[in-house]
């Protein structure tokens, strides 16, 4: 079938010349399996475009799905022909031929019908066993092929001390652990763990996975698609975590992810227990009943599921419905990821191998949307990198001995040595920071230093390069998991949980008392050796310090483990030594983040990667793609302009200030009391002719403290405060609402009362907490100031190793090394992402001034966005460059008046 003309786009309102080319783009890139960079400015759209746009393939693309199984459902072509080829070559008369040949398309078309209908029933039954328990397969298979297990749970239920089934502490317990080599050969006999994992799982059909940085923009999302003509047509799920997703109080409760995941996870196992032991025929054993989860039933999940896929709904009237049914939303959408056609969830879940298999996330075939990913290489590295100190280290070596000593008689000898081999790397992992196991890991042993070492380089100096890193064992035993409830049960108060009275129980529970005691003196010394940072009340600064100490740290070791797998060129180790034990550390650096997004990028049937500002996209495409393996023949760019007018925004380029001086803050002069005089000169004279708010951006938080230490003590902060309401950015993150709905309240009460001041100025910082995702449009924003350039520290190891990563592995081009581009691409990604807070919408106008005459060379000018770049003016003197920002002003308030 041809297609007859272009798409059809449905949109809710005549869509802007700019929004029918993107979703014209990436209907094509969807069409054509292409990898797409796309960049549309904040205003013009771009999550209803990307909505529509991507919708309308889906819909086309089911479309033709359709009318391929129709056609062969009906014969075309193929049957028939074979068919009457088949009948016509014999001597049969010609009703006979015909009789023969309905009979037979009657006969293939009803083999279809019930071929279908098996194939349902069978569907039907899998989901059943998928709903009832998920693991009831796996526990049945694994009973009858581990008589071993049988005999010691025989052996255990006749040990009165330790032996009973529904004794507390089993579940703490590590589950049993095969090496891939002893498990092939049971294998041959018993069948894989995977062998017929595919009859369990639905199929899924062709969907759109979105995902963005936060559950905010995911709800907002969302609330598009509820708005867009595809509302009533399309099946959406939304995805979040456990802490964002559970309606179960008690277990809310528990604060930290954490600990609701551990416990939500206690709760899924107790109710297995439970229905293994119906199956199998068990009597329940007397003794406290296990808790289990009252919102995961089959049936209350199956009719949460259904309901999910009926409607769009967001993550919070999800859980409202989910209150109300009492269902669980959590494991409700995760059934509903395989019929749904639209799936939102935020990135790191897709990004992280093990969260997207755990989550039933199944990109094969698929499209993977990825919003607001001007960071992604920071994003993937950070979700790939790993940091441990000294005290966890420690900690997790003394929880870890004690565990292994008090399970020990109920260990196996495999999970003894393994629990051994773990004790003995941590303990060498601690001698590398300079210290020793046994001892105060606050006393100074060690000299400040730093060393970067290559993964190979960092396990001989640890002597444990003949180690395997535990990879399988820690997954199949989940070893981690086990020692964060038996520290959350036994550090604390240090009762015990047996309470019996005969002589022989009595000694167990004094010798349980005494290992409880051992752990909890631990962790009283521990705690009493730490310095908090900050004061805090007494009761307050005690609780939060043992609900440090309660979790295990063993996870961040698996987790360090687990990054030291990489392949040797791929990542580094950069050791921190700070006097003692405790505040040293040791961090996993990925320098290829490609390694981990390849897999997505092979998977995927296209993906689409779209952000409002994007530029630079040369390293998109050399870290993430070129790295990867895609080929530039599947990538495809696409930057639209601003849907403002031209006459809304004024860029500008100012390289002097009001007397002359010239205006460029390198390391070297921007300390200089002639530059910070001229700065405040700069503000000052901006301030008299910018109605409303005036954001200043600042390279960093030092230099902002720096700058405005000076112009409190020469009055330049006085002579802005009489013209304009000060405010700073605010050190902890939640006092950010507080400060903006001051500064938005101020704006407002100046345009309406008038008086002496014309609005309000806010200091920020580049990179800080205001330069991203804060939306400061209309009167909030009428100029955005960027003081400098904000180029990292390039003293920093971290950054040094990338460079020297990139420069050996990447291809020069242009003049500049990859490492030089790096480092310009940095700066100018967090310029981009701090100007783009201004101007939000089609009637919006603001100014844009770039303090700093290095902003005028044209390779930093191509790294700005093209709305903007295109209207970028450099003034060599402060005198045209103040002219023209007053004319704009002035005619934007004539405009106003009319």
């Amino acid at each position: 079938m041809e297609e007859a003309g272009a798409p059809h786009f449905p949109f809710p309102y005549q869509p802007y010349p700019i929004q029918e080319q993107f979703m014209q783009a990436l209907y094509g890139a969807l069409e054509h399996g292409k990898v797409g960079i796309f960049e549309s400015p904040t205003g013009t759209g771009k999550s209803l475009s990307l909505i529509c746009g991507a919708l309308s393939w889906l819909r086309d693309h089911e479309e033709k799905r359709r009318q391929e199984a129709d056609r062969l459902l009906q014969g075309d072509g193929g049957t028939s022909l074979s068919i009457s080829t088949t009948t016509s070559s014999s001597a049969e008369p010609d009703w006979i031929t015909d009789f023969v040949q309905k009979k037979a398309e009657r006969d293939f078309v009803s083999k279809l019908k019930v071929d279908e209908e098996l194939r349902r029933k069978k569907r039907e039954e899998h989901l059943e066993m998928i709903r009832n328990n998920s693991q009831l397969k796996y526990a049945l298979k694994r009973k009858s092929c581990e008589d071993d297990e049988a005999v010691k749970l025989l052996q255990l239920s006749k040990d009165p001390q330790e032996g009973e089934l529904n004794n507390p502490e089993e579940e703490l317990i590590v589950a049993e652990y095969e090496s891939d080599d002893e498990s092939k050969t049971k294998n041959k006999f018993c069948g894989g763990d995977d062998d017929d994992e595919d009859d369990l799982v639905e199929e899924h059909i062709t969907k759109i996975y979105y995902c963005s940085r936060t559950h905010s923009q995911l709800a907002q999302f969302v609330h598009e698609v509820q708005k867009s003509p595809f509302s009533q047509d399309i099946s959406l799920v939304p995805l979040g975590s456990r802490q964002n997703m559970c309606v179960n109080e008690e277990v809310r409760r528990l604060g930290s992810v954490q600990r609701i995941n551990d416990r939500c996870m206690e709760m899924q196992k107790n109710k297995h227990d439970q229905r293994l032991k119906e199956v199998e025929g068990g009597k329940r054993k007397r003794g406290a009943s296990k808790a289990v989860c009252p919102y995961v039933g089959a049936q209350g999940l199956q009719t949460l599921r259904d309901t999910v896929l009926g409607a769009v709904r967001d993550i919070e009237q999800l859980l409202s419905l989910a209150r109300e049914t009492r269902s669980c939303p959590y494991y409700a959408t995760r059934l509903a990821i395989p019929p749904a056609q639209l799936v939102v969830l935020p990135y790191q879940t897709v990004l992280h191998e093990g969260t997207r298999r755990a989550s039933g996330v199944q990109l094969k075939g698929q499209v993977l949307i990825i919003d607001e990913a001007h960071n992604l290489s920071d994003v993937l590295s950070c979700i790939h990198s790993s940091e441990l100190t000294g005290a966890q280290l420690c900690r997790a070596h003394s929880q870890l001995a004690q565990y292994s000593e008090r399970y020990r008689s109920r260990l196996k000898a495999k999970n003894l040595m393994y629990i051994k081999q773990i004790l003995f790397v941590v303990e060498r992992l601690v001698r590398v920071l300079g210290g020793k196991v046994g001892q105060n890991p606050h006393s100074q042993t060690t000299q400040a230093a730093t060393e970067l070492l290559t993964i190979n380089n960092f396990l001989f100096k640890a002597q444990i390069d003949n180690i395997n890193l535990f990879k399988r064992y820690f997954e199949k035993s989940m070893i981690s998991r086990k020692l964060c409830g038996f520290i959350e049960k036994y550090a604390g108060t240090g009762v015990t949980s047996h309470t019996q009275t005969s002589h022989t129980q009595t000694q167990t529970a004094n010798k349980e008392n005494r290992r409880t005691e051992g752990l909890n003196r631990y962790l009283q010394t521990l705690q009493s050796s730490q310095q908090p940072d900050t004061e805090s009340p007494p009761g307050q600064q005690g609780a939060a310090e043992d609900r440090e100490l309660a979790a295990s740290p063993m996870m961040q070791v698996e987790g360090f483990f687990m990054a030291l797998t990489n392949a040797n060129t791929d990542g580094r180790v950069v050791l921190h030594t700070q006097g003692s034990v405790a505040v040293s550390s040791m961090k996993f650096l990925l320098l290829n983040p490609a390694v981990h997004f390849a897999q997505v990028l092979k998977d995927c049937r296209a993906v689409i990667i779209a952000g409002g500002t994007m530029q630079p996209v040369s390293d998109f495409k050399q870290e993430l793609l070129f790295s990867a393996g895609v080929g530039a023949e599947r990538i495809i760019e696409f930057s639209c302009g601003h849907v403002i007018p031209p006459e809304n925004i004024l860029p500008i380029v100012l390289c002097s200030g009001p007397s002359g001086q010239e205006l460029e803050f390198t390391f070297q002069n921007r300390d200089t009391p002639h530059m910070m005089e001229e700065t405040g000169r700069v503000l000052s004279n901006l301030c008299n002719v910018v109605p409303g708010g005036v954001v200043c951006f600042f390279p960093s938080y030092d230099y902002s403290r720096r700058i405005l230490d000076n112009w409190e003590a020469s009055g330049v902060l006085a002579r802005l405060s009489s013209k304009k309401k000060i405010f700073q950015e605010p050190k902890k993150a939640n006092q950010v609402e507080k400060v903006l709905n001051e500064f938005s309240r101020t704006i407002q009460r100046c345009a309406v009362d008038g008086g002496t001041l014309s609005g309000a100025l806010l200091f920020s910082v580049v990179g800080g907490k205001m330069s991203e995702g804060i939306n400061f449009s209309d009167e909030l924003g009428r100029c955005i100031v960027m003081v400098g350039m904000p180029y990292p520290n390039i003293k920093s190891p971290e950054l040094k190793e990338k460079m020297a990563y990139l420069d050996k592995n990447l291809p020069h081009s242009g003049g500049r090394s990859p490492g030089q581009a790096l480092i310009e691409n940095l700066c100018m990604k967090a310029v981009n992402q701090s100007i783009g807070r201004a101007i939000r919408h089609r009637e919006d106008y603001a100014c844009i001034v770039l303090c700093d005459r290095r902003y005028s060379r044209p390779a930093t000018l191509a790294k700005l966005p093209d709305w903007i770049r295109a209207h970028t003016h450099t003034h060599t003197s402060f005198g045209p460059a103040f002219a023209s920002l007053r004319r704009f002003f002035m005619e934007k308030k004539k405009q106003q008046q009319l």
